[in-house]
């Protein structure tokens, strides 16, 4: 399965303080409810910045907001900016950003007038493009410090409550777990199944990663005879992709909650550099755990609840074709309309008895759809052995064109069943070449 980090960062500079007061409802108000849109295990929310709406992503991973991915259509006002230097995972270095304070950010009802943001113009730091859908900005620790935060995976809706003014109610079925936090970011303690036994780990929680679990130490977990392992594209991260490999574990442990064979993911060290400045750290616990629960954070009384919900004993999946795509700008397409009476050009003849001759000009208008691209093929893995390389656009799938697809449609498509058939058309140096391959697990 496709999966995707948005992880977070430090800062390289450190511009003039500021202070913050945070999000706030008006008089009175002491919670609000607001829908969301799951994509690939990740939490998309609309934020409207300084009047404008964006979409951002509900991350419990970053301490704080970051926007990138504008376009000219966007035209945000941003104010009181100076430069700096950020980093994050990935295998390139810092990237420059502005700083800018002074803004007014509103999520549903709650209002923060002098909100920080960090803004990004790096064009490669698109992650857009790899969810299919749009995605401005991440929003972590300031919005989770002023409320009792309830994310119901379920509903596909956020309860957020004042704090003073949530009251939690005793639940038989519900796990309580102690938050740790450093440097504004919330760690828990769980039990992860190692080679001969149970090991106890320190895990961010990081629901803007898409994946289950992210291990530093790979040793106890990963073996060579037999391979219990392949080397894969982990996500895109601040500093850019980021590449390690894939495992499964027998179990994890989160208190009476056991659940089965996990994927598990082992960045390249050089990708999780910037993580690994927080000693106690073992890795991450990610969406594709959180989302198999109704999950209530409560940053003040350092506290995090969970209860099952359905989502609790689904397998886990993982990409089983090798193939990473992309959503690459948009293409024009022509499509012929039907035609109606009213374009009917009638001709009658005197020679022919009163005949009428009809003449059809069929009608044709050009679409914007979204173009489709390989970004990253993985070796070995049943696409590439087939012949699909990096740069190749996907114009049909299973003979349905590709543009009818959503982005998250083909993560599922490619995660779905061991031996199912996938037929690609693909466009190269402008000729169409159709390969053929079958899904194999690796795992």
């Amino acid at each position: 399965m496709l999966r995707f980090l948005l992880v977070g960062f430090i800062f390289g500079a450190i511009a003039h303080g500021w202070s913050q007061k945070g999000f706030a409802f008006p008089k009175n108000q002491q919670k609000d409810k607001i829908p969301f849109e799951l994509v690939n295990n990740l939490t998309l929310i609309p934020v409207e910045v300084n009047g404008k709406e964006l979409t951002f992503l509900l991350d419990t991973g970053v301490k704080s907001t970051l926007i990138f991915s504008l376009t000219s259509e966007d035209s945000l006002e941003i104010k009181n900016a100076v430069p700096v230097k950020i980093r994050g995972l990935g295998e390139g270095g810092d990237i420059s950003a502005l700083k800018s304070i002074g803004n007014t950010l509103s999520v549903g009802d709650a209002t923060d007038s002098n909100h920080t943001i960090f803004v990004v113009f790096d064009e490669s730091l698109n992650f857009s493009t790899r969810m299919g859908v749009p995605i401005n900005g991440i929003l972590g620790y300031d919005f989770y410090k002023d409320f009792v935060v309830k994310t119901n995976y379920i509903s596909k809706h956020i309860i957020f409550y004042r704090p003073d003014a949530y009251v939690h109610k005793a639940c038989r079925r519900c796990q309580t777990f102690d938050l740790t936090f450093n440097k504004s970011k919330p760690y828990i303690n769980l039990n992860v199944a190692s080679e001969n036994d149970f090991k106890e780990v320190t895990l961010l929680i990081d629901s803007g990663s898409s994946d289950a679990i992210w291990l530093f130490d790979e040793r106890g977990y990963v073996t060579e005879n037999p391979k219990n392992y392949y080397a894969d594209y982990l996500g895109l991260g601040l500093s850019g992709n980021i590449f390690g490999k894939r495992s499964r574990i027998n179990k994890i442990a989160l208190k009476k909650y056991e659940i089965k064979n996990v994927n598990i993911a082992f960045p390249n060290l050089r990708s999780a550099d910037s993580a690994l400045f927080y000693k106690e750290r073992d890795g991450s616990l990610g969406g594709d755990i959180l989302k198999r629960f109704t999950v209530i954070m409560d940053y003040n009384a350092q506290k995090m609840y969970l209860k099952r919900n359905k989502n609790f004993k689904q397998p886990f999946y993982y990409n089983m074709s090798g193939l990473i795509i992309e959503h690459d700008g948009l293409v024009a397409v022509k499509s012929k309309q039907k035609v109606n009476n009213q374009s009917l050009n009638l001709d009658q003849s005197e020679q022919n008895n009163g005949a009428v001759s009809i003449s059809v000009n069929p009608i044709y208008s050009f679409l914007l759809v979204p173009r489709f691209v390989v970004a990253e093929v993985r070796e070995n893995s049943p696409a590439a052995n087939a012949g699909v390389m990096k740069g190749d656009e996907i114009v049909r799938i299973n003979g349905k064109l590709a543009h009818n697809y959503k982005l998250y449609e083909l993560t599922s498509l490619f995660s779905s069943k061991e031996g199912k058939r996938i037929v690609l058309e693909i466009n190269r140096a402008l000729k169409n070449i159709v390969i053929k391959f079958e899904l194999k697990k690796v795992l």
